[in-house]
């Protein structure tokens, strides 16, 4: 092992190194790990988020939570994880599906990228103030145009329909992300792999599904960890459509979260909740890389 002292060049490199990581770690602490510590603590506590001593109740609140006495956090975890089921199967497929059309080689393919990509780079608040508008005054028109029932459903303001208007609009929204993914993977496949393939008799389908699905695994892998991290956390296309109505049937466990720290002004409750979540969250993404990761096909 070199133990030759530092060169005041290497010093110097070393200082200017931490110097510009410094702010870095700095916001990090501040707008992530710091949080998460008293977010650990207030969930031990009960505690309005105004009085100057929260009251230390230890595990009370998780209790709560795991007994009957929290039955909206049960049922908000029930609908995000309907929504994430259901978020990425279609996301991906669509997703998919579209990027193989999209690396083929005909006049629109850029164009039609970059409308694909486009709402993906749009506010969520924005986009489902958008879709707000389009369910009750652009279907009421499609109605009056058409006379078709289906354009005269009440799409957010039933249950049911209300759950497929908030997957609808998240998959569209966020399809351009993973459409991009999808194609980098594609166009990573080594076209002798391809040439191959069609000499030794494969057709289309075939070389898709045995040749194309398998090498597109680190791909694969990429868009579904997004995806069921982004469907984990729905919060903000929840509040812009639907605010958790009718009748709180699209609550996500994010907004009840919210709901009972900044609405109800129990942050120890609220605080509690957030752990048990992050803790699912966590476990559920690391059961998913494993999964897929052990899919992968070495290229």
């Amino acid at each position: 092992m070199d133990k030759r002292p530092m060169s005041p060049m290497d010093r110097k490199a070393l200082k200017d190194t931490l110097l510009f990581t410094l702010p870095a770690v700095v916001m990090v602490l501040i707008a992530i790990y710091i949080p998460f510590v008293m977010s650990g603590y207030y969930s031990l506590t009960e505690w309005n988020g105004i009085s100057r001593n929260p009251q230390f109740i230890g595990l009370a609140n998780f209790k709560t939570i795991f007994s009957s006495g929290s039955p909206e956090f049960v049922n908000a975890l029930v609908f995000t994880f309907k929504y994430s089921i259901l978020f990425i199967i279609l996301s991906n497929v669509i997703a998919l599906a579209l990027a193989v059309a999209l690396t083929r080689k005909f006049r629109l393919a850029n164009f039609l990228r970059g409308m694909f990509f486009l709402p993906y780079i749009m506010s969520m608040t924005i986009v489902g103030f958008i879709w707000k508008f389009i369910f009750t005054q652009g279907f009421e028109k499609l109605y009056e145009l058409t006379g078709w029932g289906v354009w005269n459903l009440s799409w957010l303001g039933d249950g049911r329909l209300a759950f497929f208007s908030l997957v609808l609009v998240g998959t569209w929204q966020s399809l351009g992300f993973y459409i991009v993914l999808y194609i980098a993977g594609l166009q990573a496949i080594p076209t002798e792999v391809l040439e191959a393939a069609s000499i030794d008799g494969a057709n289309g389908s075939q070389r898709f599904f045995k040749v194309v699905l398998p090498l597109l695994g680190p791909s694969i892998t990429t868009c579904m960890f997004m995806s069921l991290t982004n469907s984990l956390k729905v919060f903000d296309i929840i509040l812009a459509l639907t605010k958790g109505g009718p009748g709180g049937a699209t609550y996500s466990a994010t907004l009840d979260i919210y709901r009972e720290a900044f609405q109800n002004n129990n942050y120890g409750l609220g605080s509690a909740k957030a752990i048990v979540f992050f803790v699912i969250v966590l476990i559920l993404t690391q059961v998913v890389l494993k999964v897929f990761e052990s899919r992968e096909v070495k290229q």
